[in-house]
This record gives C-alpha cells, sequence and structure tokens, in this order.
C-alpha cells in the first residue's frame, strides 16, 4: 500500500522546508511567519498555536472545520473577549503544577486535622495554594460566564467539540459546585478546593487549560485573518490543483500581486527571468499561501482555491556540509531526491525548486534540470514550480502541454534596471549579467578609471 492510500491528516514538511519559509525563525532576524501570526493571550495558547503550525491538516473536512471556527469567531468576537484574562490563567496553570503538599483525606476528622497541620507548620505554602485556589475559581467562574453566553450557543467546526467538552467539564458536580461570587473562607474551605482542584479534578483542570488554549489558538488566527485582510480559501476535494488571483507575500509592504494557476493538466510551473526580478519572492509567496491555507488560515490574496497536499517541499538555499564532505551540488541533489522519494512514496507532492543545480557547470545544469522537469510533468496528483535562469530550455520545454512556462522581467530602459514584479506567459530571453556589472561600476575599478557619479 503506498502512502497516498494511507488517510495521513498531517502536511508534512521537513526542517529544510521550514527554514526556507522561515515558519518559525527568520535567518534574517526578521518576524518569522509564527511571530507574525502569534496574536494569542497567553503562553499556552502561543504552544497550542505553535503546535497547530507544526501539524497543518492535510484533509480537506479538517482545514473546512478550523475555517468555520474562525469565521465564527470573527462574526461573535466580541463574546470571546469574555475568556478569562491572562493573568488569571497563567497563576492558574503555575498552582496546577506547582509541588505543593496537599491534603488528601476525605474523612471530616483526618482532614481537619491534616489541614490544621499544614496551615500552621507550612505556612508559605499554604498562602500559595490559598492564591492559586482563588485564580482556580476565578477561571472556572469566567469560563461559566463565557459557555453561557447565548451568542456562542451554536458553535461552528472544531470549536463546537471544543465549547461541548468545555461545558460538560464545567458541569461535573465538584466543578459547578464552586461559588458563584469570590469568597475567602476558612482554612477548611480552601483546603477542601484545593482538593478538588489538585486531587479530584485534577485531569479537568488540566483539561480546561488545554481546551482554553486551543480556542486561544484559534482566536489569534481568527484576529491574523482579519487584521492583515487575509481571505479564507475554499477548500476542494479530488485532484491536486491550487488556483489563487491577487497572492502576495505577507512581510512584502506594497508588494505587487500576481496569480497562480496549476492543475492536473499543468503540473509544472518553469520560471524564469534576471536576479531581482520577483522570482524567490513569488515561490516563497505561493508556499506560504499554500501552507497557511493548509491550516485553516486565511492567506494573503483576493482569492484562493486548492485541493490539500500531503507533503509540501521548498528547496530555495541548500546547505553545504564542509564537515560532513557534502559539496553545494551534493546537498542540492539530495534535495532533489527528498522530493522524489516522497513522489515514489505516493504522497500528494506540491514542491518548489528555486534555481537548482547551481553547484555545478553549465552543461550539466542543463542536462540536469532537462531531466528532472521532464519526469516532474508526468507525476499524477503533484505539483511543482521550478525556477531557473536556463532560457535554453525554451525549446524542449514548450512543447510540453504539462509545462507552463512564465517569466519577470526587468525594464532595460533609461538609467538603472528597474522592475515591475508581474508575472507574464511565455520565458524569459534577457541576459543582464554584463549590464548589472556595468551599473555597479566593477569594470571602471579594475580598469582604475573613477567612477561615473
Amino acid at each position: 500500500m503506498t502512502h497516498s492510500q494511507i488517510d495521513s491528516e498531517i502536511l508534512l514538511l521537513d526542517a529544510h522546508t521550514l527554514k526556507d519559509l522561515e515558519i518559525f525563525k527568520s535567518e534574517s532576524g526578521e518576524t518569522s511567519l509564527f511571530q507574525f501570526c502569534n496574536l494569542t493571550q497567553t503562553e499556552g495558547g502561543a504552544r497550542a498555536l505553535r503546535r497547530r503550525m507544526e501539524r497543518p491538516w492535510s484533509r480537506a473536512a479538517q482545514i473546512h472545520a478550523t475555517q468555520e471556527s474562525l469565521a465564527y469567531i470573527l462574526a461573535q468576537r466580541q463574546e470571546f473577549t469574555k475568556l478569562p484574562p491572562a493573568y488569571v490563567v497563567r497563576r492558574a496553570e503555575r498552582y496546577a503544577n506547582e509541588p505543593l503538599p496537599i491534603v488528601t483525606s476525605d474523612n471530616l476528622l483526618e482532614f481537619s486535622f491534616a489541614a490544621f497541620t499544614l496551615w500552621a507548620t507550612h505556612d508559605r505554602h499554604y498562602i500559595s495554594i490559598a492564591l492559586g485556589v482563588q485564580f482556580t475559581c476565578a477561571m472556572i467562574r469566567a469560563l461559566r460566564c463565557f459557555v453561557e453566553q447565548v451568542e456562542i450557543a451554536s458553535p461552528a467546526g472544531e470549536l463546537a467539540l471544543l465549547l461541548e467538552e468545555m461545558r460538560t467539564l464545567l458541569a461535573r458536580s465538584k466543578l459547578s459546585g464552586i461559588p458563584e461570587q469570590g469568597k475567602g473562607g476558612w482554612v477548611w474551605r480552601i483546603l477542601r478546593l484545593d482538593q478538588v482542584f489538585r486531587l479530584h479534578e485534577k485531569g479537568a483542570i488540566v483539561q480546561l487549560l488545554h481546551l482554553l488554549y486551543e480556542i486561544d489558538a484559534l482566536v489569534a488566527m481568527a484576529d491574523a485573518t482579519d487584521k492583515y485582510e487575509f481571505v479564507l480559501p475554499l477548500v476542494e476535494e479530488g485532484p491536486l490543483q491550487v488556483h489563487s488571483e491577487g497572492l502576495v507575500h505577507p512581510f512584502v509592504t506594497d508588494a505587487v500581486a500576481n496569480s497562480v494557476e496549476l492543475t492536473q493538466q499543468r503540473r509544472v510551473l518553469f520560471l524564469t527571468g534576471p536576479n531581482m526580478a520577483g522570482k524567490t519572492t513569488y515561490l516563497r509567496a505561493f508556499a506560504t499561501a499554500l501552507y497557511l491555507a493548509h491550516l485553516g488560515m486565511g492567506v494573503p490574496a483576493s482569492s484562493f482555491r486548492f485541493a490539500p497536499a500531503q507533503r509540501l517541499f521548498s528547496s530555495i538555499s541548500p546547505n553545504d556540509d564542509l564537515s560532513g564532505g557534502i559539496s553545494y551540488f551534493r546537498a542540492e541533489a539530495l534535495r532533489v531526491k527528498a522530493i522524489a522519494q516522497a513522489v515514489a512514496d505516493g504522497y500528494r507532492v506540491v514542491a518548489i525548486l528555486d534555481e537548482p543545480f547551481k553547484g555545478t557547470n553549465v552543461k550539466d545544469a542543463f542536462d540536469a534540470s532537462l531531466a528532472i522537469l521532464e519526469r516532474l510533468e508526468s507525476k499524477k496528483d503533484c505539483l511543482f514550480m521550478f525556477s531557473s535562469h536556463l532560457i535554453e530550455l525554451r525549446d524542449q520545454l514548450t512543447t510540453s502541454s504539462q509545462i507552463d512556462c512564465r517569466y519577470f522581467e526587468a525594464n532595460e530602459g533609461e538609467g538603472r534596471l528597474s522592475f515591475d514584479y508581474r508575472l507574464r506567459p511565455g520565458i524569459s530571453n534577457q541576459r543582464l549579467g554584463m549590464r548589472v556589472l556595468h551599473e555597479e561600476g566593477v569594470f571602471e575599478l579594475l580598469d582604475g578609471r573613477p567612477l561615473e557619479e
């Protein structure tokens, strides 16, 4: 049985792809995609969001369930401000995990003696317990008020399951007895509640925190979608495909929007154009939007429609390894091998390859690019973007019905080169290396001539 026949729920990204797309860390020290989306209110919510971003969905039903939740949250956004304050949640979590002494006996006489002993001989611990009880009571009361709001009585998507479980836990007899108003009370009352929270219903308290963090993560995803004016994609079943209009990279200011059209009739996009014209940014914009779409979030586009993949690969900046004896070209070959292995294993693969085979001579690069492209175009239920400076591939590729050729170009008019960053049909015929060297004054410096102002 192939992997595509196995019902995988998770879109898999390897470490190199996470690095290329700057999901959790930016090589330039700028904002990562996780930081960009992290509008959570609690530390636990941030952890839940990170877990989601480590494990995007690969099934249409699950993606759609997350999308429904985000749309519901945005429609009822005011009601989600009633969630417990972050400082209350933080103190309740700390108390739940703190190694404090506890009175374990339920027998009235034994409990009374142990409670008096704890209060009399562990004053510092008792103060921590009392504060923890107060914050946990405050969290439970806030959650009770939150789930009882009429406006969120019929939630959608995965949010419905989260709120249903939260209501069930809050209705447990020992938790439903938590008083409506905050009270101080005797030592016995505090330590009886401590028994409830850290002994009898500890699992319920931990699960309530988990559910709260998942909701916080969903609210952050909804807020990010709204804040950045992203659009929720249309998710489809069936053969792997991506259609988008007005696509940009979320980190690029005043970005020029472009379209994407990859289908099983045109599985490969072959991208050419000079350096600085926009090829790499376009590849990253596409892969980043597709990743966000698999999370169930909105994407930076005017429209986006796709059928989910199972593996997403990026090969933008392969790393050589001198200590391991891996040259740059071998590192490139290993990236292509990883993609080929996933295809051979039967996964639904989307891969972007940015100018592969730079680490070898032009003849080898040409032969390798042609051989790979000819094989990629035949791989059903997979999609590829392949950028290159090898415009000599034109004659071999333009006759293929599976390869869509697009290019970016530079304006070669008066003055320095300029770019409009607009995607065009066809293959670039620009050769600008010499002009760039002239513009930068390289030859004047080497010839001992003064640079022109």
